[in-house]
């Protein structure tokens, strides 16, 4: 028999989970997702200066000559740049910049933005329109603000009101069901100097599976396997991440596979703020995926909307023409392969709870309108001060479609270097549609491979 004890507590909890779903969900509004509102919650119509045009369905399809497997083809690679931002101009354009930005422009002569037109490429299937609609009629924040509920497939919260449910968006996003893909990263010394690291990540995301519940998929979120191949001082090392939907009922579960040990060992600390592999301590777990993981730690705020030039249709840099011998300089990236545009973006500020540990008790994001993807994000050390600055460069991978990176940039201010990961030029850009079955992403499955 349950103890009287507890079942009050689960009354009282479902109690209070439909206490916030009343409080949260806004089926009254779902007509606006057809209206003046994208199928995932945006401004549909144009700013007032007409710079920032009305979305019109972005890119459903592809819109130029592309076969499977190729790195998208630029719809934009006639166009140039408006203009430039530089250290000349700098004050010109500071209120259309994040700190992070214009921290960059001041502190490297040679850096800067090219501004181009603003496209509203973004698209997603018509199943995640579908069951966005439906999030927003039952979508609701549990535990605090730290899982959800009432969700399933699509965006959780197309009306969003809190900064918790943006970036709730922002890690539901749709990424397909599974992919294979090919990533190479470096994380340059102050002079330019680099040794690439080249690895495969397989994932498998149980939440974008037609027909699952929170309940079917037993709150799994991603599974995520990723092996190194190069350097040969790295090569054969595993990570092998089981990520929680709700990692207050469950953290976050990690194994490793060490080659030279030849073992599968757990690896309890790759969340918040432990350092990443190969990055020399200039990224951490926490801002993989610009922000991924619990957000127990932080105190959310939503600071509004602000028209801002942000990283977008990165065509350029994601094509395979380029590789890192082409863009590395040292500090930075090549600017001239950077592209920027005139977009309306959610800020959001994380302000670390009192009791709490991270080495930055605060952080600010911008997240895009029409998908929710985390453009930037500005991480201050202890004093207050601007420490380290992130961009996503995404595109509309128009086969799909969906939005996500071709490339990531996660400077530190101080130490004048970067760590920077993209798709593998040299590699075909996998499908998003891929079938992986979990028993390959268990710890056995991980002790099988490291032993062929």
């Amino acid at each position: 028999m349950v103890p009287l004890s507890t079942t009050r507590m689960w009354l009282l909890t479902l109690l209070f989970a439909a206490m916030d779903i009343a409080a949260a969900a806004r089926p009254a509004e779902i007509h606006r997702l057809a209206e003046d509102l994208t199928p995932v919650g945006a401004e549909r119509g144009a700013n007032d200066s007409g710079l920032i045009p009305e979305w019109t369905g972005g890119f459903s399809e592809p819109p130029v000559p592309y076969r499977a497997g190729d790195h998208h083809p630029d719809p934009f690679a006639s166009e140039q740049p408006l203009f430039r931002i530089d250290a000349g101009n700098l004050e010109e354009h500071r209120a259309s910049l994040g700190t992070g930005q214009a921290a960059m422009i001041s502190k490297y002569p040679d850096y800067y933005l090219d501004v181009f037109p603003s496209h509203r490429t973004a698209a997603f299937p018509q199943r995640i329109y579908e069951m966005t609609a439906k999030n927003g009629a039952t979508g609701s924040l549990v535990e605090e603000g730290n899982a959800v509920t009432g969700v399933a497939e699509g965006f959780p919260f197309p009306f969003p009101e809190t900064g918790e449910e943006l970036i709730w968006n922002h890690r539901l996003r749709y990424k397909g069901i599974g992919s294979v893909r090919h990533i190479s990263l470096v994380a340059p010394t102050s002079t330019g100097a680099f040794t690439e690291v080249l690895m495969t990540v397989n994932t498998t995301n149980p939440y974008y599976q037609p027909g699952e519940t929170l309940q079917s998929i037993d709150n799994r979120l991603l599974l995520f396997l990723q092996q190194t191949h190069s350097p040969a001082r790295l090569a054969g090392s595993m990570l092998l991440v089981h990520e929680s939907l709700n990692q207050v009922l469950q953290p976050r579960n990690a194994w490793v596979y060490n080659p030279g040990q030849r073992r599968v060992i757990r690896a309890p600390n790759v969340a918040y703020d432990s350092p990443t592999a190969a990055t020399d301590a200039l990224h951490v777990a926490d801002m993989t995926d610009m922000f991924n993981g619990a957000l127990d730690r932080f105190d959310w705020e939503l600071v509004g909307k602000r028209e801002m030039y942000v990283p977008y249709n990165a065509y350029k840099i994601h094509s395979n023409e380029l590789d890192y011998r082409d863009l590395v300089m040292p500090g930075h990236l090549d600017p001239g392969v950077l592209r920027y545009e005139l977009h309306r973006v959610w800020v959001v500020e994380a302000r670390l709870r009192k009791g709490l540990r991270h080495i930055n008790p605060r952080r600010t994001y911008y997240l895009d309108e029409d998908s929710y993807q985390v453009l930037m994000a500005d991480h201050y050390d202890a004093n207050g001060e601007i420490w380290r600055y992130s961009e996503a460069h995404p595109i509309n991978f128009y086969d799909v479609p969906t939005v996500w990176t071709t490339i990531e940039i996660h400077h530190d201010l101080n130490s004048r270097r970067f760590a920077s990961y993209r798709l593998d030029p040299r590699k075909p850009v996998p499908p998003f549609n891929m079938n992986m079955n979990p028993r390959d992403f268990t710890p056995q499955a991980l002790r099988r491979k490291g032993k062929r």
